[in-house]
Formats: structure tokens, C-alpha cells, sequence
């Protein structure tokens, strides 16, 4: 297949058959449900052996101390010499890189990306570090769905086409969210209503979870318990929580940059060893509270089960948004929505049990706070609102929160783009190095000659 730096424009109608697309749009969400769904199977049992290990450890004192030390550190070394030596855009999250390929600013991935952003990513998110799934699943299904493009002899505007299907189908397989799924690609990857993409996103989701579900069962991935609609009076609190959500995603957003700036002036050689210093870290953060490391998913599911008292949720929520920044700084894979998900909860419930002591006459619900927080802070700092509600209503198999959730997410994202704020994918791909404009045809062409050839 002939790569052609002018076929990035997006071209509705040219470049290939529409049905063929269609039929193969299917074809890409079953391998990624697969991949995925095995993805999230080996976390969870990453997740297991660390905690094993943690106990472990704790039997055999100092000696058992060292020892988690040493095996965190080892496990997220590992996954950044992975990144260094064999796919550096598996680094972090890979939304960006996988939003630059799909707008003409970097040329794909090599496809020996998928197993290094498998392994690396369990080997990162396993040992500890709060980083999420979603990234590793977007960049591989991304990935996947170019691969089947090219296995299937199909140019770059139908690739880029399956590309984005993917990556879709990774975030719905991710989070057990199929409509999040194919807004995610139009909304925030594309940026634009494109019918070709919106096709094949939808037919690639909806095969992602079908297949998924088959290793992961159909339940949604938090339970939240009954929950009434929002009265009247209750109503404008939750405008009030989407500005507290969108300040704290500015200071999120604007601590990560800085945290990720901070370790690339340390200028560590190899870069391996800042990896293994956090992994260190976090080894330690386990021997002490093993709770509070990792993607954090318990947490967010405490949060949606309102418990905690107002004290100890200040201080988790505290640790986790440090424990976050870092983590991503280390330069393994791993995503950033998950640990979003986990602050925006947080904020949330504080934010419910404040309002229900200052206004102990109306009928508050924390857990409700809660839910809307996830969404708010999620659209503070990624700016897709539409994304953020439909991701947090499947997640959380809940519906009366909807209207809240779209009067929080108004103002979650007005007070950051007003701030003059940036979204945080577009500063991660700027701190990247990643060009704004699109490449020239000759700048193309050199980086794939660079990049050397893929295998069909």
C-alpha cells in the first residue's frame, strides 16, 4: 500500500468503497475486544500478584520491604526500556500520538507498537503506577485497525478510517462503554462529524463489546446505587461543582505539564532509571496504604458507594492527584481517564457531603455529586463533554444524573476555556515535540523512510 502525505485531507466519498470499509469496520472492533479484553483480564491479575506480593513482603519485614521495592522498580524500568528501545510513541497515554496521525501530523506507528504497549503497560500499571488502560487499549486498537488496512490492501484514507474505528473500539473495550466509544472518535480525535468515521466507529464499538463482554461479562464497570432525580433546589449546586471541577482540572492539567517538564530537565541516562525511581516510589507507596496505587478503579467504586469521611477522602484525593502526575512523567504506557475518573469522584463526594452540611434542609445525595463530578472534571480537562457524560452514564449504568451532568460539564468547560486553558491532550502533544501544522509531503515521506518498513 503507496502512503500518500496528500491523502491525510479528510476526503468524504474518495479513496475506497464505503461497504468495504463497513464490512471491515467489524472486523477491526472483534481483534480489538480481544486485545482489550485480555488487556484488562491481565491487569487484573497483575493487580492480584502485586497485592500478593505485597503481603508477601509484609511477612518477611525489611527484607520483604526491599524486595516490593526492587520489583516495582524493575517492572516499570522494564516497561520504559521496552518504550526507548522498540516503539518510543508507546510512551504515556498515546492519545496524542494516535490524534496526530489521524490529523496529518506524525505518520502511524509501527505495528511491533501493539505487543511493546501491551507488555509495557502491564508492566507499569501493574507494579502501581496511577495510570490508566484506556491509553494503552486506544493506541493498540488504533494500531490494529491500520494493520488489518493494510493486511486488507486498502489506501491511506480508508486506513485512517479503520485507524479511528480502533481506537474507539479500544476506549469502549476499555471501560465497558461502547457509545463513549464512537463519540470519543468524533468528538475528540477527529474533532468533526465525519460519516465514513462515524460508520465505521459504531460498527467497530459495537463489535469490540460484543466480543469483550464474552470474556468480561456484561456488567457495567461501577454499581451505583439508586439514585433520585435532582430537585429544583438542588439543581444550581451542581452548576457551582462544574466550576470547582474545571479550576482543579486547570491546576491538574497545568501540574502534569509541569511534573512531566520537571523529569525531562533531570535528564536521566538511561531514561530507564527515572521509570524505575518512580516505580521505587510506588513500591513503597504499596508496602504502606497498597490500596491507593494503581489504576484505581476501588477507589472511584468507594466513592460511588459514598464512603469515607470527608478528612480521609481530602487526603486520598491529594495523594492520588500527585500519585498521578508522577506516574505519567515516569515514561511508561498508560492512560490518563481512569485516574480522572478516580479525582473527579473524589471531588464530587467532598463537594455533596460539604453542600449537604451547609444546606441540611435539602435533599442532598453525595453519591449523585459524585457521579456528575466524574463527568465535570473530565470535560475541565479534556474538553469533550459529550464524551465525559455518555462515558460516566454507561460506566455507571445510571441516567438521573444526566441533566446535572450537563449543567456541571457547561460550566466545567466554559471556566477553562475562558482561563485560557488548553485541553490536555493538545498541551501533551505540544510538550511532545509533536508539530501543530501537518507535515510536508517531503517531511512525510522522509519520516516513513525513516521509520524503515511495516510488515503486511
Amino acid at each position: 500500500m503507496n502512503y500518500e502525505p496528500a491523502s491525510f485531507e479528510t476526503c468524504e466519498g474518495e479513496g475506497g468503497s464505503l461497504l468495504v470499509v463497513a464490512l471491515l469496520a467489524p472486523v477491526v472492533g472483534a481483534a480489538s475486544g480481544v486485545v482489550g479484553a485480555i488487556f484488562r483480564l491481565s491487569l487484573d491479575r497483575a493487580d492480584d500478584l502485586r497485592n500478593g506480593l505485597v503481603a508477601w513482603a509484609h511477612g518477611w519485614k525489611f527484607l520483604g520491604f526491599l524486595a516490593l521495592t526492587i520489583a516495582c522498580a524493575l517492572a516499570t524500568g522494564m516497561s520504559a526500556w521496552l518504550v526507548r528501545r522498540y516503539a518510543p510513541q508507546a510512551s504515556g497515554s498515546g492519545i496524542p500520538h494516535v490524534e496526530a496521525v489521524l490529523r496529518g501530523e506524525l505518520p502511524p506507528a509501527r505495528f511491533r507498537l501493539i505487543p511493546v504497549k501491551f507488555l509495557g503497560g502491564l508492566l507499569a500499571i501493574g507494579s502501581g503506577l496511577a495510570l490508566g488502560r484506556e491509553g494503552p487499549s486506544v493506541q493498540m486498537s488504533a494500531s490494529i485497525g491500520h494493520l488489518i488496512g493494510k493486511l486488507f490492501n486498502r489506501d491511506w484514507v480508508d486506513c485512517r478510517v479503520l485507524l479511528a474505528a480502533g481506537a474507539g473500539a479500544g476506549l469502549a473495550t476499555a471501560f465497558n462503554a461502547p457509545m463513549a466509544g464512537a463519540i470519543f472518535v468524533l468528538e475528540e480525535l477527529v474533532r468533526r462529524f465525519e460519516v465514513r468515521i462515524a460508520i465505521a466507529a459504531l460498527g467497530a464499538s459495537a463489535t469490540a463489546i460484543s466480543v469483550s463482554r464474552v470474556l468480561l461479562g456484561d456488567a457495567p464497570d461501577f454499581h451505583v446505587g439508586a439514585l433520585a432525580y435532582a430537585g429544583a433546589a438542588t439543581r444550581p449546586l451542581y452548576f457551582v461543582l462544574g466550576a470547582v471541577a474545571g479550576l482543579v482540572a486547570i491546576v491538574y492539567n497545568r501540574v502534569l505539564l509541569a511534573t512531566i517538564a520537571a523529569a525531562k530537565q533531570l535528564n536521566y541516562r538511561p531514561p530507564e532509571l527515572r521509570a524505575a525511581l518512580v516505580g521505587a516510589m510506588v513500591g513503597i507507596f504499596a508496602w504502606f496504604a497498597p490500596d491507593l496505587v494503581g489504576g484505581g478503579d476501588s477507589i472511584t467504586q468507594q466513592a460511588l458507594a459514598g464512603v469515607g469521611t470527608l478528612a480521609a477522602i481530602s487526603v486520598v484525593f491529594v495523594f492520588r492527584f500527585g500519585l498521578a502526575s508522577v506516574s505519567y512523567a515516569a515514561g511508561t504506557p498508560g492512560g490518563l481517564f481512569a485516574p480522572m475518573l478516580v479525582l473527579g469522584a473524589q471531588i464530587g463526594l467532598v463537594f455533596g457531603i460539604l453542600c449537604r452540611m451547609a444546606f441540611p434542609d435539602l435533599d442532598i445525595q453525595p453519591v449523585g455529586f459524585a457521579v456528575v463530578g466524574m463527568a465535570a472534571f473530565f470535560t475541565g480537562s479534556v474538553r469533550a463533554p459529550l464524551t465525559g457524560i455518555v462515558l460516566v452514564t454507561e460506566m455507571t449504568a445510571n441516567v438521573t444524573m444526566l441533566l446535572p451532568m450537563l449543567g456541571a460539564c457547561f460550566v466545567a468547560m466554559l471556566v477553562p476555556t475562558l482561563l485560557g486553558n488548553p485541553p490536555i491532550y493538545d498541551s501533551l502533544r505540544e510538550s511532545a515535540g509533536q508539530p501543530e501544522g501537518k507535515l510536508s509531503p517531503a517531511a512525510t515521506v522522509g519520516a516513513i523512510a525513516a521509520a524503515g518498513p511495516e510488515p503486511r
